[in-house]
């Protein structure tokens, strides 16, 4: 049971599970990490497993875990004890914060979800890489400024350019004020951003070899000019 005493974890707190209670998607933890978790959902009414994001619409009643209840207290019997990863790498000023991890102390994030709205530190993005749930969701590295992703009206991914606007907006958008507009994908419009930069940058550089080229023959007719005049 040794070996395996991760499993017995709040993913949470990392630490061994007290009051251990488990989710109807069948993951566990402390009865104290989800609820402190669950009552940040409250304004938004919708509750989601830290884990697998599965939602549940009301809040879902808790109920002690009797069997992992047993299991965790013969692990403390043995004198083991869950000890926390050998790279936790706590969040400092200006890094981006988990938002799964809870306490004073929060791991700094290495990706955001763009699926989720959220950004995970090393153990609460595993979820990510193993769950076949996950595997259409798209990671970017670590930012603070995820909102600025999404659409202020309609809480969705900015995944839509609007050629009419020239501005960012969701799939919704294109449903009610964009209506009719001009509009391709966000990444369609960015490739051809930087194709037409990439032109730019190319008549830049032509115009200056150009330029270059004019003011050698210059120079070579200035010393023709003072060569006959000798």
């Amino acid at each position: 049971m040794a070996e395996n005493q991760e499993l017995f974890c709040c993913s949470i707190c990392l630490d061994l599970l007290k009051d251990p209670v488990t989710t109807a998607c069948g993951h566990s933890y402390c009865m104290g990490c989800i609820k402190e978790s669950w009552d940040q959902d409250d304004l938004k009414g919708v509750y989601s497993c830290p884990q697998c994001r599965q939602t549940f619409i009301p809040r879902p009643v808790l109920n002690r875990s009797t069997v992992l209840t047993e299991v965790v207290e013969k692990l403390k019997k043995t004198g083991l004890q869950a000890a926390p990863p050998p790279a936790l790498c706590y969040a400092g000023p200006g890094d981006v914060v988990c938002d799964v991890c809870t306490g004073t102390r929060k791991q700094k994030a290495l990706m955001s979800c763009l699926a989720c709205l959220a950004s995970y530190c090393e153990t609460h993005l595993q979820p990510h890489y193993e769950s076949p749930a996950f595997k259409k969701h798209k990671l970017v590295k670590a930012t603070a400024q995820l909102q600025e992703k999404i659409c202020s009206h309609h809480d969705k991914l900015l995944e839509v350019y609007c050629r009419t606007d020239q501005q960012c907006i969701c799939l919704l958008c294109t449903m009610d004020e964009h209506k009719g507009h001009d509009t391709v994908s966000a990444a369609a419009e960015r490739t051809e951003k930087q194709r037409q930069l990439g032109m730019s940058q190319q008549k830049v550089q032509q115009r200056f070899q150009e330029r270059e080229k004019e003011l050698k023959e210059l120079q070579q007719a200035v010393e023709s000019l003072k060569e006959g005049g000798e």
